[in-house]
């Protein structure tokens, strides 16, 4: 089923791989689906805004450490456990998306910002995830620079947040962030289709959950910043 590639990647004949990327992309399209009731529930009361609002930095700490551990303990869990914690961090992802669209749809008035985003954002992800699969070049070559540039994103973004309050300097980070992580989105899919995490984690299942929580990643950060961008970074 796999031939190895220097020890390092194993390639899938093209049916298994696209059996990854299937499986890959129906447990991001579930925890999206759930993250979107989430918010739906958030938006509609005031009342759990201000609560979500209230433990923001809770929420921030739990959702980076399940969002890493599930990444760097894929190997060390069960495919269920991993599963069930990346359910977990969709829920806790749709208290954010709901608090982002309540204050850009309901409090702005602005909903077409946020249709707008979620249309763009859903161009740009499938654009990218058709290149990661059709084309033949590796990006194998960028991942540790996406990875590092990603990085630099987030504590860009705390700075700006805490001390600078650059609104320019915000717009500059949005756009940088919606081209990392559609870039991202491509060399997931890549990663997926050739059986890299098939590979890394030794089990099928593992391998389609991480997939997902990476694309599930991807997708989201493409979306809040463009919500960032449309709806003027209020």
């Amino acid at each position: 089923m796999f031939q190895n590639q220097s020890g390092i990647n194993a390639r899938p004949i093209a049916a298994v791989g696209s059996r990854y990327l299937i499986d890959a992309f129906a447990w991001m399209f579930l925890a999206l689906l759930l993250s979107a009731g989430v918010a739906f529930v958030v938006t509609t009361n005031e009342s759990l805004v201000n609560s979500v609002i209230d433990m923001r930095m809770l929420l921030f700490i739990a959702q980076i450490g399940l969002g890493l551990g599930l990444q760097w303990g894929i190997r060390r869990i069960p495919a269920t456990l991993a599963l069930a914690l990346f359910f977990v961090y969709a829920g806790l992802m749709g208290l954010t998306i709901g608090v982002w669209v309540y204050y850009y749809g309901v409090v702005s008035g602005n909903f077409l910002a946020v249709g707008e985003a979620f249309v763009s954002a859903g161009a740009a992800f499938g654009g990218a995830a058709i290149y990661g699969v059709v084309t033949r070049r590796s990006l194998a070559n960028i991942g540790s620079f996406l990875f590092m540039a990603v990085w630099g994103i987030f504590f860009a973004f705390i700075l700006n947040s805490l001390i600078l309050h650059s609104s320019t300097f915000d717009l500059l980070l949005c756009m940088a962030g919606v081209v990392i992580f559609t870039v991202l989105a491509a060399f997931t899919t890549q990663r997926i289709t050739s059986g890299y995490y098939a590979a890394m984690t030794g089990s099928a299942e593992k391998a389609s959950v991480i997939g997902a929580v990476m694309l599930y990643i991807e997708f989201v950060n493409i979306f809040l910043m463009l919500m960032r961008i449309f709806g003027g970074r209020r």
